[in-house]
């Protein structure tokens, strides 16, 4: 009755297969160590750093991502424009 709608149980990894070894969540556990205080979370945050999430964004990722498909859209819109649209030779 209900069932489940073709719906599986989520599948979660396993806790223990995240380090911090290697990322700056040490640094920050070292840091809380020395204060004698520790962050029990900090290996949940771990896979941030790990996989494909560690690709770093540079500014020029940011700012022209988008842009060579951009400019081509542009492109196509002017030819469309000047060719359906010319502009009018006038005096002024």
């Amino acid at each position: 009755m209900g069932g489940d709608h073709g719906h599986e149980k989520l599948h979660l990894p396993d806790w223990r297969q995240w380090k911090i070894e290697g990322t700056p969540l040490e640094f920050t556990q070292k840091r809380l160590q020395a204060r004698g205080l520790s962050d029990p979370w900090a290996r949940n945050e771990a896979w941030r750093y790990s996989g494909g999430f560690t690709k770093t964004a540079s500014v020029s990722n940011v700012f022209l991502k988008g842009f060579k498909w951009g400019f081509a859209a542009f492109t196509v819109a002017l030819a469309v424009e000047y060719a359906f649209f010319p502009p009018s030779k006038s005096d002024h």
